[in-house]
């Protein structure tokens, strides 16, 4: 048997890149698939039925089945509106990957409020909104997968992108936080964190000379492995993938240092003092 026959998945943001593979790999292993994606440019501009509607087709053509969304995962109606579609269409609503995205880089001082807010919107106020749509749906049935999108800039930080990578560490909290509250109906939410050479990344200069080395072929495994039963006990997890390189993030506190005497309270100057040891993992 495939690994999600009979499945039921949502992929955002699936008109191109890691979407696009991802909801191609899903449909050869026997999911029925919402193929998600608003068809706006790379800072979220515009709307266009045409990428949804293009994986849709090569889905199709190859034997598949799925359907095409254009809501906006920004919006409550726009997320609440595509996992209606996927009731409506095949009754269930098994996996869910959070893959919508925009980028509009700029440095702190430099970046707007607007740019800010937007990217915000999208990646980590829309990965809230179907999270929370699809959990209803997947309490009810006593099961499910939820897949959201970090990124290295927002568990390491890069520069020029302060607001993505806020959402993307704020995505980490609420992947974390939802494994916790949803782990009790049987629903598990993971997060993969990918480098893939995307139209969203293309002109970045790391990416200049890469080719197929860290494609979005390379990502949408990890995706399939937290949907399919081989993930059965994972949850909480932020998986890292770029190229043929796979690992797992993981904040990390410092043993720490108990302050000797004086109840206990620390002043400034002896955490000046004893930072090193304090700080020391």
């Amino acid at each position: 048997m495939a690994l999600l026959d009979d499945k039921v998945a949502i992929i955002t943001g699936a008109g191109n890149g890691i979407g696009r593979a991802t909801a191609l790999l899903f449909a050869r292993e026997g999911a029925k698939v919402i193929v998600n994606d608003l068809g706006g440019n790379r800072a979220g501009a515009g709307a266009d039925h045409a990428a949804a509607d293009a994986v849709v087709s090569e889905i199709r053509k190859a034997g598949g089945i799925a359907e095409p969304n254009y809501d906006s995962v920004a919006s409550k109606e726009g997320s609440r509106a595509i996992i209606d579609q996927a009731i409506s269409s095949f009754g269930r609503v098994d996996v869910l990957v959070n893959n919508a995205g925009i980028l509009r880089d700029k440095t702190l001082l430099k970046l707007e409020l607007a740019d800010f807010q937007a990217v915000l919107d999208v990646h980590l106020t829309g990965s809230f909104l179907c999270t929370q749509a699809a959990a209803e749906q997947m309490k009810a049935q006593g099961k499910g997968s939820i897949i959201n999108t970090s990124s290295v800039s927002g568990m390491l930080g890069n520069f020029g992108q302060t607001n993505y990578a806020a959402a993307k560490a704020g995505i980490y909290g609420l992947t974390r936080t939802a494994s916790i509250e949803l782990q009790r109906y049987g629903v598990r939410v993971n997060a993969v964190a990918p480098i893939a050479k995307t139209r969203l990344t293309d002109d970045l200069p790391m990416f200049e000379k890469i080719e197929d080395t860290l494609s979005p072929e390379h990502v949408a495994p990890a995706h399939l492995f937290l949907a399919s039963d081989l993930a059965r006990d994972v949850t909480g997890v932020v998986l890292a993938v770029a190229g043929g390189r796979m690992s797992v993030f993981k904040v990390v506190e410092s043993p720490g240092k108990y302050k000797e005497s004086d109840a206990g309270v620390w002043t400034a100057s002896e955490i000046a003092e004893h930072f090193e040891s304090i700080s020391k993992v």
